[in-house]
């Protein structure tokens, strides 16, 4: 018998140790954003957009094709935030890129 704490996990009816449950808390904590093909995204990753998209509030469109570098998750599994040259606070749907 060992001094690990344990505690009760409600999703399987177990006594489950308490670093175990940690880290299952920890994993259902983080989201997964995946591109329109389903690549796994990270911050910093570099993606390109899949179609012409207008921006609002900026009077711009971007092209199918353009080059995105270093992309910021922002806890949302279908936002990314950006930067590009002239638009501020660009927020972008992961479905319309592709991971580079």
């Amino acid at each position: 018998m060992s001094d690990d704490e344990y505690v009760f996990d409600e999703a399987s009816g177990e006594w489950i140790p308490a670093a175990e449950a940690a880290a299952k808390a920890e994993a259902a904590d983080t989201v997964e954003v995946r591109d329109s093909v389903g690549n796994l995204l990270q911050d910093g990753d570099q993606v390109t957009l899949i179609k012409d998209l207008t921006v609002k509030g900026a009077g711009q469109t971007l092209k199918r094709g353009t080059l995105i570098k270093s992309i910021r998750l922002t806890g949302d599994a279908q936002e990314i935030d950006c930067k590009f040259d002239g638009i501020k606070g660009l927020v972008l749907r992961a479905e319309f890129v592709r991971k580079r």
